[in-house]
């Protein structure tokens, strides 16, 4: 039987409603036939992501693997596209897939995660060489980041106009430029979409692989502002801020060969999409409360930092 922890349930719940409620009643059983009809077997404690449960399994003749479910959503759609491209050069290899039911079967890395085995440059510079390795010639079909150009200029002039905020005019037009010269013209490039510490898994095949990619085609610098991100807490350490950010950003830009003025840039659209983000939506580590304020003043500072060049 396989137990559906709680926490992943809640946050389920909290973020689907009802939806997610039916699809967790039907996930214990769905898990199971899929473990079946792929001749797997359960081989430890089930763990989760944000949108999914990962179960540990083994079957005669394949490498230890995990059963990855996740909740029907269009954001999942092309992850297993996008394992197919990279045939496990630098991500985990993809073994098996049932679209119509959201299921991986997936390598088996380790949980351990980049960004708790690593700190500093070293987070940054695994991410960005991995980024490169997986910026390959995208495969057709896959969503590409130069059409949702349109609908960022019209979210962001919708933000700052709806919105109260501290965002100075020239960050907002330096976003929105960012927008009309690198978003609306984007190379043919399969891109990870979600880069991050948390979603670089240590493994034996390899010292690190990616997981859990959304499959964009675009610009590989895309990617760095995900991973800058997601330095929030650590960035917020720093004595001077101003040189901490600005390091990421040229650490980055220098391990996955890229112009630094390029990842500034995308850097900086991220920053202000996330400002204005928290200010309509919150995020899943912050609803609201001293915590969401936080996170929302950071963003803007950042947004500011990035606004100039290094």
């Amino acid at each position: 039987m396989i137990v559906i922890p709680e926490e992943f349930a809640r946050t389920t719940i909290a973020r689907e409603g009802e939806a997610g409620a039916a699809w967790l009643r039907e996930l214990p059983g769905l898990a199971a036939q899929l473990a079946d009809g792929w001749s797997c077997v359960p081989d430890g404690e089930v763990m989760f992501g944000g949108v999914g449960i990962i179960v540990p399994v083994r079957r005669d003749g394949t490498p230890p693997a995990v059963l990855k479910v996740s909740f029907p959503h269009p954001g999942n759609d092309h992850e297993p596209d996008a394992f197919v491209a990279w045939d496990g050069r630098g991500a985990v290899t993809l073994y098996e897939r049932d679209d119509a039911r959201y299921a991986m079967l997936l390598e088996r890395a380790t949980p351990v995660t980049l960004a708790e085995a690593a700190e500093g440059d070293e987070v940054v510079t695994v991410a960005a060489r991995l980024g490169r390795r997986l910026a390959v010639p995208a495969p057709a079909g896959l969503p590409r980041l130069s059409e949702r150009a349109d609908a960022w200029e019209e979210e962001l002039r919708k933000d700052a106009a709806e919105l109260t905020h501290a965002l100075p005019r020239p960050v907002l037009d330096a976003a929105l430029a960012t927008v009309r010269e690198l978003g609306r013209n984007q190379p043919e490039t399969l891109v990870h979409g979600d880069l991050h510490g948390r979603n670089i898994l240590r493994a034996e095949r390899e010292p690190w692989l990616a997981v859990d990619p959304k499959g964009y085609v675009g610009d590989p610098a895309y990617d760095a502002g995900t991973l800058l991100k997601s330095r929030a807490f650590t960035l917020a350490e720093a004595d001077d801020l101003h040189a901490a950010v600005h390091r990421v950003i040229a650490v980055y830009a220098d391990a996955a060969e890229l112009d630094r003025e390029r990842v500034r840039r995308w850097a900086q659209l991220h920053a202000v999409q996330a400002a204005f983000w928290a200010r309509r939506h919150g995020f899943r580590v912050a609803r609201g409360g001293p915590e969401l304020e936080w996170i929302t003043t950071f963003a803007d500072r950042l947004a500011e930092l990035l606004t100039e060049r290094g």
